[in-house]
């Protein structure tokens, strides 16, 4: 019965001044749009969203910074996942000449969706005033929506579309039955386990975990008709699943505007297989290529895709 309406959009500008990209560059990009994004929907100018009255109907804080449930049965929250992830161009840094091509992609869940006019807003006025230390500014082209087929689907073009399309939530289509799942894990995936990043020790208890936690708190916050799984069932029936990891560690520095300092961010890379009953797992594994898995998701960490199935 859980239901989650989720849509990926791709963004698509044209660099106006010489642009930078360090190897990942999800953090710039986040921090750039959650600075628009609260410039054009703050109506009180308070410094401390917290504090603001305004901060349930918000927009900024419905969308950047969702607030936290006062009470939950299973954990306290100091905060919980946003509804949208944001996923920057191919790992590497990179120099981008004036005229060429940025794209990347956005993930909106739930009723954010319905939030996508002014979310291409803030990406615009996001890029005009500028990215990076070099404040390189780059103009929308389009937006468009990324569908199960090969071919996105245009929905809005800056003074050529009179209004934002906003379609109907992708249809994602259920994999077929199967014992044997590859996952090709295209940017760094972080779970933790005892305060530390897991790497080549990790079973299919710890991604699967980590995976089904995310998946249905995110249905409970952002979808409809939510039903509570048995979790120990779940993690009972993951503990009969082989996970085969072959992964790299990857680390680089990034700048924290928020604490003023450089730091070292890390994770995993490269490939895991998943042999056994997979059944009770397949729809949330499914959904987790739009989801991502593990933490620091909302700008990008954690996305995988489906390599190959091997069906019965």
């Amino acid at each position: 019965m859980n239901t989650l309406a989720i849509n990926r959009y791709q963004f698509n500008f044209k660099v106006a001044t010489p642009l930078h990209l360090n190897f990942y560059s999800g953090s710039m990009l986040r921090g750039a749009f959650g600075h628009a994004l609260r410039h054009i929907s703050c109506m009180t100018n308070m410094k401390d969203c917290h504090a603001c009255p305004l901060q349930s109907t918000c927009p900024y804080t419905l969308i950047f910074e969702p607030i936290a449930p006062e009470q939950h049965r299973m954990q306290n929250f100091n905060q919980v996942p946003a509804p949208y992830i944001i996923e920057p161009p191919p790992l590497g840094s990179k120099n981008y000449q004036i005229g060429e091509a940025l794209s990347f992609s956005m993930v909106l869940m739930g009723a954010a969706i319905k939030q996508l006019p002014l979310i291409i807003f803030a990406w615009q006025r996001a890029l005009e005033r500028g990215l990076g230390k070099e404040q390189a500014q780059a103009k929308l082209i389009n937006v468009a929506l990324q569908t199960s087929s090969q071919n996105p689907q245009m929905i809005y073009q800056p003074n050529i579309t009179e209004s934002v399309c906003t379609p109907e939530p992708l249809k994602i289509e259920a994999l077929k039955q199967t014992e044997s799942l590859s996952l090709k894990i295209n940017t760094p995936l972080r779970i933790q386990k005892k305060g530390k990043i897991i790497s080549n020790t990790m079973t299919a208890r710890d991604f699967m975990t980590a995976l089904i936690r995310r998946y249905y708190l995110l249905v409970e916050l952002y979808g409809e008709q939510y039903q509570a799984p048995d979790f120990s069932a779940l993690v009972k029936q993951a503990d009969t699943i082989k996970l085969t990891p072959n992964l790299k560690w990857c680390e680089w520095t990034r700048y924290s505007n928020r604490q003023q300092q450089k730091m070292t961010l890390g994770g995993v890379l490269g490939e895991l297989t998943l042999q056994g009953n997979l059944t009770p797992f397949l729809e949330i594994l499914n959904s987790g290529q739009w989801l991502h898995a593990g933490n620091k998701t909302s700008f990008g960490m954690g996305h995988y895709h489906i390599m190959e199935s091997i069906n019965d």
